[in-house]
Formats: C-alpha cells, sequence, structure tokens
C-alpha cells in the first residue's frame, strides 16, 4: 500500500500526517518552543548592550537569532522525514510550510529524501485542520 507524508510546518511546529486509503490521519506533532519565544528571551551574551537611562536593550541582529532556531527546527523535521523513509517505507512527502521555512527545510533533506518529495506548497496550514489540508492538496 502507497504510504504519504504530508507535512504542514511553521518555524515552531510541524505536524506529520499519513495518507493511506484516501484518508488523511495526524500521526504526529514535532515542536520548537524556542521559536515561539521572543528574540529578546533568546539571547544571552551576544554583542553587547545598549544603555539609555533606566532601559537596557542588547543590539546586533535579533533576525539572525530567530533564523538560526528556524534552522535547526528544519534539521531536526529533516531528520524526522529521513528517519520515516527509512524505517517506514514511505514512498513520497508533501511539504506544505510558511515559505521560508520550506525553503529552509529543503536545504536541510538529504539527497534520498528530497527525492521523494513530490510536491511542496508556500502556505502556513500547520494550525489547519485534516480536512483543510486535504483541500489544499485537492483531496477532496
Amino acid at each position: 500500500m502507497e504510504k504519504i507524508y504530508v507535512v504542514a510546518a511553521d518555524a515552531a511546529r510541524a505536524r506529520i500526517f499519513v495518507r493511506q486509503a484516501n484518508v488523511l490521519r495526524e500521526i504526529e506533532t514535532l515542536t520548537h518552543s524556542e521559536s515561539r519565544l521572543h528574540t529578546g528571551d533568546l539571547r544571552t551574551g551576544g554583542k553587547g548592550e545598549a544603555t539609555s537611562g533606566a532601559s537596557t536593550r542588547q543590539t546586533g541582529d535579533d533576525n539572525a537569532t530567530s533564523d538560526k532556531h528556524e534552522s535547526f527546527f528544519a534539521k531536526e523535521v529533516a531528520e524526522y522525514l529521513r528517519d520515516a523513509r527509512t524505517k517506514h517505507n514511505v514512498e513520497e512527502f508533501i511539504l506544505i510550510a510558511a515559505p521560508q521555512f520550506l525553503g529552509e527545510l529543503r536545504d536541510k533533506l538529504d539527497k534520498p529524501t528530497q527525492a521523494l518529495v513530490t510536491k511542496t506548497l508556500d502556505k502556513d496550514v500547520s494550525k489547519a485542520s485534516e480536512d483543510e489540508i486535504a483541500k489544499k492538496l485537492g483531496w477532496s
């Protein structure tokens, strides 16, 4: 029986679905709590502090911290998909993710897993229902 995995993800959560016998069913949720935090809460040390009166703030590229955590999570999701390919005989992957995260995830996939990606959509449907995701894919 054909086994298709659908990944619906953003930078903080990846929901993994399996489609078998024309039914889409969620089987796993991966989360990266650091991606949900405010950038200032993630940084310690870093490029120093700027002081203005009674307030203190860190200086530097806040986006670099968020991008780093997004990259860590993309690697974690890519490893999950690699394991699914090798251990669970997945025959096809469909990736649906927020645009920036989708690019990061593609970059982290190994070549054999990339070869099984048959469709990608650059939409954030990580909070959508199974029915809504199936509709986005034209399955209902």
